[in-house]
């Protein structure tokens, strides 16, 4: 029984915990829904709700597809950076739908659970664009469960408004350089390290002789 449990925990055919909180760590019914949403203590994702504002989604923008790109563009780039500070990041997703649950959702997967459960406790004490962010830990693990497929490769008939993630993507060029100056960044990060262990390695040797020749003593 309890493998059977383990086995469709998280999916459609669990009846009580919440499939879509397990998958895209949202939920349409929030607190209301009738089953479970199991808040991760620990994880490499973070969520922080409703953080990007589209100006497509206001009925008076008169913006054109490139200067929509270009604002996407510098939000992604600015907010890449600042989560970057915290730790490797393996993933940043933007949602672009526009139900209450998901519009504007940033999530960020991390290459450590420490590095996420920091950004977390230091990004809710900040403000982005005038208001205030709330970030928490995601049980997201699968962008690609989480994400439309049927946005991903044509058109959703459900738009804006399907519960599953329809991301917002970066200019390929953007995101390449962001990747590559992290790739960078961490390279030179383990490099000091690695010096910092060398030093203390070679301090360590160098006291040991004396330390012998005290004893011989």
């Amino acid at each position: 029984m309890a493998e059977y449990l383990a086995s469709i925990y998280g999916t459609e055919k669990d009846k009580v915990n919440c499939s879509f909180y397990f998958k895209i760590g949202a939920c349409r019914h929030g607190d209301r829904c009738s089953r479970k949403h199991v808040k991760p203590t620990f994880s490499q994702t973070i969520l922080i709700a409703n953080m990007y504002r589209n100006p497509a989604h206001d009925p008076s923008c008169n913006m054109t597809e490139e200067q929509l790109q270009e604002d996407f563009d510098l939000f992604y780039e600015d907010v890449f950076t600042e989560l970057a500070k915290f730790g490797e990041v393996e993933e940043m997703c933007v949602c672009d739908n526009v139900g209450d649950h998901l519009v504007g959702n940033v999530y960020c997967q991390y290459r450590y659970e420490e590095d996420a459960g920091n950004a977390v406790e230091s990004l809710n004490n900040r403000f982005y664009a005038g208001r205030p962010l709330y970030a928490e830990l995601s049980p997201v693990t699968d962008f690609r469960e989480a994400c439309c497929r049927q946005h991903e490769i044509a058109e959703c008939n459900r738009g804006g408004f399907c519960n599953f993630m329809h991301l917002k993507h970066p200019n390929r060029a953007l995101r390449r350089e962001l990747e590559e100056a992290q790739r960078l960044t961490v390279r030179e990060k383990r490099k000091e390290t690695r010096n910092r262990d060398d030093e203390g390695r070679r301090g360590r040797e160098m006291e040991m002789p004396e330390y012998g020749r005290e004893r011989e003593a």
